[in-house]
């Protein structure tokens, strides 16, 4: 080699070193640029996304009534949040949809359990997705439900609204399809040696709604819903604290923390069952005690038979 002769610059190496051009001009730094850039962008999506859901959820954009009901919402964002809970987590079957009409008041009556009411969610979404007509079901719903500022909104957004009798009413008259749970907390915080076994109806007051408005009633029995949190005790003095109507100790809530509250992934199955017609009495009828005892007597003798005889022929709660 000549005295003069340049040596060739030294390769780059993990002991460092000069760099090559391909790095000195930012082909090698620049992909992690890009995909911090990448990840920056979702996350103001996100952010933005959520700031979204969370105006439309506390404002009267979208309400289709004075209860607050937003069906575009429910369809875009309340139940595809859901759809997995219902189809991958309890893979829920549901069976009697014929029995609804498709436009016109009726009422379907459905047992409460579960000590969380994520049933009432399953019934809307069951009968939302897969019957013809796809109703909306609205819900009557208790009063700790619209109690709390966010869980209030989502209530509202849902189309579930208070459940009192002139509630009740207005729905019907307004020719919906509207939902009830009579058992009420009576059922969804029952202890789990009680499961499937209905609790007290009330006084019948949605037989009386049914009459008044003509409505069909429409027995509903829910499987699956019962073993999701089974209810082992209930502490009544945090129940008082918190001021709920219970407080749930199951077996693994409240010893596992935040992790207790992931519910049992059982196999439901919901029926629905042949209507008990109310048009055919005479229009004064709801002021009969001995006939709105006697038919909501009948629905729930509908459901309690219907809720033996699917909990007998099922082969695990899992499947």
């Amino acid at each position: 080699m000549a005295p003069d002769e340049e040596l060739p610059a030294p390769s780059s190496s993990r002991s460092g070193g000069p760099r090559s051009d391909r790095e000195s001009n930012g082909e090698y730094t620049s992909g992690a640029g890009d995909r911090s850039s990448l990840m920056a962008d979702v996350l103001k999506e996100l952010v933005a996304g959520g700031m979204e859901l969370y105006g439309r959820l506390t404002s009267d954009e979208g309400a289709v009534d004075d209860f607050g009901f937003d069906p575009a919402l429910v369809d875009e964002a309340l139940m595809p949040a859901l759809r997995p809970l219902y189809e991958k987590y309890f893979r829920v079957e549901v069976s009697g949809l014929e029995h609804i009409p498709a436009d016109g008041a009726a009422l379907v009556v459905a047992n409460h359990s579960g000590t969380l009411p994520l049933d009432a969610l399953m019934l809307q979404m069951a009968i939302r997705e897969h019957h013809g007509a796809h109703r909306n079901l609205r819900l009557l719903a208790a009063d700790l439900a619209f109690s709390y500022p966010l869980l209030r909104d989502v209530t509202r957004k849902l189309g579930h609204v208070r459940a009192c009798p002139q509630n009740a009413q207005r729905l019907l008259e307004a020719e919906e399809l509207v939902g009830v749970m009579p058992e009420g907390y009576r059922g969804l915080g029952k202890p789990f040696e009680e499961r499937y076994r209905l609790q007290r109806f009330g006084r019948g007051g949605f037989a009386a709604a049914a009459l008044r408005a003509r409505a069909p009633m429409i027995p509903c029995s829910i499987v699956g819903a019962e073993e999701i949190y089974p209810m082992i005790g209930e502490s009544r003095t945090l129940a008082r604290m918190l001021r709920l109507p219970y407080f749930p100790i199951t077996p693994t809530f409240p010893l596992l923390g935040v992790l207790g509250l992931v519910p049992m992934p059982t196999k439901w199955t919901i029926r629905l069952h042949p209507p008990v017609h109310t048009d055919t009495f005479p229009e004064n009828s709801a002021q009969d005690v001995r006939l709105v005892e006697k038919l909501a007597g009948e629905v729930k003798d509908t459901v309690q038979h219907a809720l033996n005889e699917t909990v007998g022929r099922r082969s695990s709660l899992f499947s």
